[in-house]
């Protein structure tokens, strides 16, 4: 896509944390993702990049994304993705660990909860 069919993508205006990296850099830089689409995002940081540089972004719910810098002005920067991503899936919460193995009558019963020993199984 040329800059002007990127304009015409929607994108989500939100506010994440990520990791980036810049390809030859050693170091780990922390942006704040102010706009995230499917082909791209806006990065806002003290991060020395510019046009063209390959990056790698660390994206909620996502993982490391790859992409280059498509324009520069201040501390904000756009990354266009090499591979299209579904940014609603950094928009969802955090994975919360798989617990529908546990069924209710395996749960212990709530603190404080009176318990009717008649009703209890004898071992």
């Amino acid at each position: 896509m040329s800059n002007v069919d990127t304009r015409q993508v929607n994108r989500d205006s939100l506010f994440l944390l990520a990791q980036l990296r810049v390809d030859g850099q050693d170091a780990i830089h922390r942006v704040k993702v102010r706009n995230l689409s499917a082909g791209g995002m806006m990065a806002e940081g003290k991060v020395n990049v510019s046009r063209g540089k390959l990056v790698s972004v660390e994206l909620r719910n996502l993982g490391w994304v790859e992409g280059s810098v498509a324009w520069v002005q201040e501390d904000r920067f756009g990354i266009a993705f090499i591979d299209e991503i579904d940014p609603r899936k950094a928009r969802a919460p955090l994975n919360a660990p798989d617990n529908s193995w546990l069924s209710t009558a395996h749960r212990p019963p709530a603190a404080g909860k009176p318990v009717d020993s008649d009703k209890l199984r004898k071992i």
